[in-house]
């Protein structure tokens, strides 16, 4: 029980109610929405800062996805839990963005791990929770350097409807489903492909992994296979970032094999090509 608590507590989120922070269309804002989100659960609590803070359909993994409202509010109540933020982006048109970062739980035994929230912008100007993920690891050695980037520009279409924004998510699964094939074909060379440059991976058992020529070290030093489901995607308005989420199942060199929950986060290339800014993966149950 302790364990799955941990592993959604970290979430990061913000959103409805008088404790959100209102969205300028700045990173800035979003981080001051995930401190405010974490100083309320060190006063009263995840389950008053979640019932506040999280939108109606957010997701949180534990470690499968389930409507976060709804765990928390028959979830043990705990103060025991801090994170704080160290990278950051948002949409250019200021509708969604993410945060990760450190977290640490005091509890019985005390845990530490990696948090993923990804943050959409309501219709009253608020920020708010839409998804959560977290991944553990031991407690961290290595040094944390803090990037909070803030949109180049600002952009959000005038005109769009639903056939529009049904028509981008398409994409991205499109995009997501080539990079299936792709692995499927080539292995884990494939990931070469779609990685940035500055991608982060974050993997249990382990601190971030950041880097293209890193993360690709890694997944060649123990990956054989990896398989990816995709459960959904979404996009921001300005066609800039977007997510997906589904079950990854990975082929260890070890001769082992098993399943995660994954988020992957894309960045849009100046080429038009969609890349991978951010994964992280948590162990699932069946």
């Amino acid at each position: 029980m302790i364990k799955k608590l941990i592993v959604t507590v970290i979430a990061s989120s913000i959103a409805l109610g008088s404790y959100a922070q209102h969205s300028d269309g700045s990173t800035k804002s979003l981080v001051n929405a995930e401190k405010e989100f974490a100083e309320m659960v060190s006063k009263k609590g995840i389950n008053a800062a979640f019932n506040a803070y999280a939108a109606s359909d957010a997701i949180s993994f534990m470690p499968n996805p389930v409507n976060t409202k709804a765990y928390y509010a028959s979830h043990p109540d705990t103060k025991g839990l801090s994170w704080t933020p160290v990278y950051a982006r948002v949409s250019k048109s200021g509708d969604w963005g993410f945060t990760t970062g450190p977290f640490e739980f005091d509890g019985d035994k005390k845990m530490y791990g990696q948090y993923l929230s990804l943050w959409k912008a309501g219709a009253n100007g608020k920020w708010t929770l839409a998804l959560d993920i977290n991944s553990e690891h031991n407690k961290p050695l290595n040094k944390v350097t803090t990037e909070f980037k803030e949109p180049t520009s600002f952009y959000k279409p005038k005109f769009i409807n639903e056939k529009q924004i049904l028509a981008g998510r398409e994409i991205i699964l499109t995009t997501e489903k080539t990079l299936g094939a792709t692995l499927k074909s080539y292995s884990i060379a494939a990931f070469s492909g779609f990685l940035n440059d500055d991608v982060r991976t974050i993997f249990p058992g382990r601190e971030p992994i950041i880097g293209k020529a890193n993360v690709m070290g890694f997944y060649n030093s123990m990956v054989s296979k990896i398989a990816l489901k995709t459960t959904k995607a979404d996009k921001a308005l300005a066609g800039d970032l977007a997510y997906t989420y589904g079950i990854a199942t990975i082929d260890y060199k070890a001769d082992l094999r098993e399943s995660f929950n994954y988020v992957y986060v894309y960045e849009r290339q100046p080429d038009h090509n969609w890349n991978i800014i951010l994964q992280i993966y948590t162990p699932a149950e069946r």
